[in-house]
């Protein structure tokens, strides 16, 4: 009999495995796939680090959890700086000023001030005083026409799979507008890539935790819950229950993965394409996330992969929740339920039907330990 059952072996089961193995508890980890590490599961493939299920960059203002991952990695000090290609043009991301002189030819910050204003007046005087309805005016309102059309647009429909006259305007509330020459992307104070990749945080993280990989939960189901106290689940909550209410939504992505005879492919770690006939969102070379193999000796070759999103359905990956109203409505049902739940804590952004970067989910990790553990 185990004191708990985890079930997904990615971060959150890691993090709640770890810490309550540390607490003298006996654990038993499950995961269906062949590895540990979820999503953020890295390969060696002859010496690149290639990250399996899409580019994992690690940020936080979260001193805590800056300190807490680190006691299982050694961090570069890798910074994103995502370039977007728009047909045979190249910009800079996020909006600042290089972006801005490559698209006007603007040089100073009151010169691309005027422009974006200049771009976002006929958008603003449209909205007549009212609220944007949808993605597209509030994209056109907070930065114009121009990087709207190149940058926006064919991006992000590519991402969700709908119209952006068709989503939501608060998945863009805000858009990062810098009037400065800095490509940093991410505003956190901490930022980097594990040397020698994610797989091994979590191994180590389990370290002396009973793991079964391989495992369907579902097939074993009556079996497993059984044999534990209680059950720390970071699965699709929808599926726990059945489907009692209806599925969630959910956006999956496919990768395509090249190992190329050359040393450089694209000379930039991420590079999105940005336009809407272009299948794929982006363009991952995975060896200048650790400054072209650090450590390594992978200088004939390197590892690209492309990355197409796609609708989710039974079978694939669930990545991204659409918290749309409709979803986020039909996971409130769902919530009272678990809610009631005196034997099972659900975690993770299946189990919690929100979208978490990594810091965020050990964050929810370790408030889920203290809240079990005191």
């Amino acid at each position: 009999m185990f004191d708990y059952l985890v079930v997904g072996a990615g971060l959150f089961g890691a993090v709640f495995a770890h810490e309550a193995h540390k607490r003298g508890k006996s654990v038993l980890v499950v995961d269906r796939r062949a590895h540990v590490a979820g999503n953020v599961y890295t390969e060696n493939v002859n010496g690149i680090n290639v990250h399996k299920y899409g580019a994992h960059i690690f940020h936080t203002s979260n001193k805590e959890v800056w300190g807490y991952i680190q006691q299982f990695a050694e961090f570069n000090r890798y910074t994103n700086s995502p370039v977007a290609r728009y047909k045979d043009e190249l910009y800079n991301l996020p909006f600042n000023m290089n972006t801005f002189s490559q698209m006007w030819g603007v040089k100073t910050p009151a010169e691309a001030q005027a422009k974006l204003n200049e771009q976002k007046a006929d958008a603003v005087a449209s909205l007549n005083g009212r609220e944007p309805a949808n993605l597209e005016e509030q994209a056109l309102s907070l930065v114009g026409r121009d990087v709207y059309e190149k940058l926006i647009k064919g991006y992000t429909e590519k991402q969700w799979g709908r119209k952006c006259t068709e989503l939501p305007a608060f998945i863009i509330k805000r858009l990062p507008v810098r009037l400065v020459y800095d490509n940093n992307y991410f505003n956190d104070k901490y930022q980097g890539i594990p040397v020698g990749g994610y797989t091994q945080i979590v191994e180590k993280m389990l370290d002396g935790v009973e793991v079964r990989l391989g495992v369907d939960f579902f097939k074993e189901r009556e079996t497993l819950v059984a044999s534990a106290q209680k059950v720390v689940f970071t699965g699709m909550i929808d599926e726990y229950y059945g489907y009692k209410f209806g599925e969630l939504e959910y956006r999956s992505l496919r990768f395509e993965t090249e190992d190329l005879s050359q040393e450089n492919y694209q000379g930039n770690a991420v590079v999105n394409y940005t336009e809407a006939c272009v299948p794929y969102t982006r363009i991952i070379e995975h060896k200048h996330f650790e400054f072209g193999c650090q450590g390594g000796s992978a200088t004939d070759h390197t590892v690209v992969t492309r990355e197409y999103p796609a609708t989710w359905k039974h079978g694939d990956e669930p990545y991204y929740p659409m918290n749309d109203e409709r979803n986020n409505a039909l996971y409130a049902k769902y919530k009272v339920l678990a809610d009631a739940e005196t034997k099972v804590i659900f975690g993770g952004r299946l189990g919690m039907y929100k979208y978490f970067d990594m810091h965020h989910v050990i964050a929810e990790a370790l408030a889920c330990v203290g809240k079990e553990f005191g």
